[in-house]
């Protein structure tokens, strides 16, 4: 009868249970916890995803179980996913990002939005690729291309949308890149960049008012939605949050949205996106696809971004640092961050900072609208 029990306690015992996927990705989890704690990279992001990963993939752990049968429960992070699946999260990231967010240098120099919609060219490119290469069909295209704009909650709403049986593999695979940002966008930068476009000085963007502030989130909703009712949610949280912080008159409704809010969304959001990274059903051959097409249209969008940056160089006769383009991208402000990183590092004393967050907040609305582009033309498959 011990010798029953036992049996049955080791049985019971997760490292029993173990299986080489699984073992995989607790390792890949472990790698994600070393890059936000001990380098920095995006710790807000990658502590709870890399330890939802490393829960879920502990073998009996029960935190991302499905239910097989009506009446029977799921497992606690499954719950949180949800939110993913109905699209609940992601515009609540975008109204804590809004009431972040200072339009102020795109209002100053409005041409920084052509780098931040060149830096979507990624987005097509590697929906074209997932195509004509990989064999998705077009909604799944659309949910692996929307890597491309590094926005992850706007990868999570698209393709909750059009192909939520990939929105583990998608939604790991935009908030790591996200995060690796300051890993993956130097190179391209520097190969594409001269060192004498590394070292332009910019000149110092004009004054905003006030009243410029609170008409940009107003008109910029209002155009948007007239042209693309889809992208309404993303746009039009995004730009609410924005209102609450430049209005002037909601300072409470902004700091719970740039703070108390976001950050319990970004746990819930986080954790539950790691935990959808099971071993068994995470590593297979779709998911590498996967992984190396988002890193391509990282890739391709950092560069859309820099080249159109080297042609308003020459346009405006060496006044625009080719550097700034790379921000187009919608990680905000990490983007803007790296841009003025590389500069200083050729020209020490250089501010780049201001110049990126045109292009980089650009880059915010751009991935929005690409989304709302995407879901228009293949929501309704």
């Amino acid at each position: 009868m011990l010798l029953e029990t036992i049996i049955d306690f080791i049985k019971s015992m997760g490292l029993v249970q173990m299986d080489v996927r699984s073992a995989i990705m607790i390792l890949i989890a472990l790698l994600f916890l070393y890059l936000a704690i001990n380098k920095g990279f995006e710790p807000l992001l990658l502590v709870p995803i890399a330890f939802g990963m490393l829960l879920s993939n502990l073998p009996m752990s029960g935190v991302f179980d499905l239910a097989q049968t009506e009446g029977q429960a799921h497992g606690l992070f499954h719950y949180f996913y949800f939110l993913d699946e109905w699209g609940i999260l992601p515009p609540l990231i975008f109204m804590g990002v809004g009431a972040m967010t200072d339009f102020g240098p795109l209002i100053a120099y409005p041409k920084s939005l052509l780098l931040g919609a060149a830096a979507q060219f990624g987005i097509f490119t590697s929906f074209l690729g997932a195509i004509l290469f990989c064999g998705f069909n077009a909604q799944e295209a659309a949910s692996i291309g929307i890597i491309g704009g590094a926005d992850g909650p706007t990868s999570i709403y698209l393709t909750a949308k059009l192909a939520p049986h990939l929105l583990g593999a998608v939604a790991v695979a935009a908030y790591s890149y996200m995060a690796l940002v300051p890993v993956i966008q130097p190179p391209v930068m520097k190969l594409l960049t001269t060192q004498k476009e590394r070292t332009v000085k910019m000149e110092q963007l004009r004054p905003v008012s006030q009243r410029e502030k609170i008409l940009f989130p107003i008109m910029v909703t209002i155009v948007v939605v007239l042209i693309l009712p889809s992208a309404a949610p993303l746009v039009g949280m995004l730009m609410l949050g924005n209102l609450f912080k430049e209005s002037g008159r909601t300072l409470r409704l902004s700091d719970t949205a740039a703070n108390s809010l976001v950050n319990i969304v970004t746990i819930l959001l986080g954790v539950s996106v790691g935990a959808s990274a099971q071993g068994p059903s995470f590593l297979v051959w779709d998911t590498i696809m996967i992984l190396i097409l988002g890193v391509l249209a990282f890739i391709v969008g950092t560069a859309g971004g820099v080249l159109l940056g080297k042609v308003m160089y020459v346009a405006s006769r060496g006044k625009v640092n080719p550097l700034i383009g790379s921000a187009g991208v919608s990680a905000v402000p990490m983007a803007a961050r790296v841009s003025q990183v590389v500069g200083q590092k050729y020209l020490p004393g250089n501010f780049l900072l201001m110049h990126a967050m045109g292009p980089n907040v650009a880059g915010v609305i751009g991935s929005a609208v690409a989304a709302g582009v995407m879901l228009s033309m293949f929501g309704g498959y």
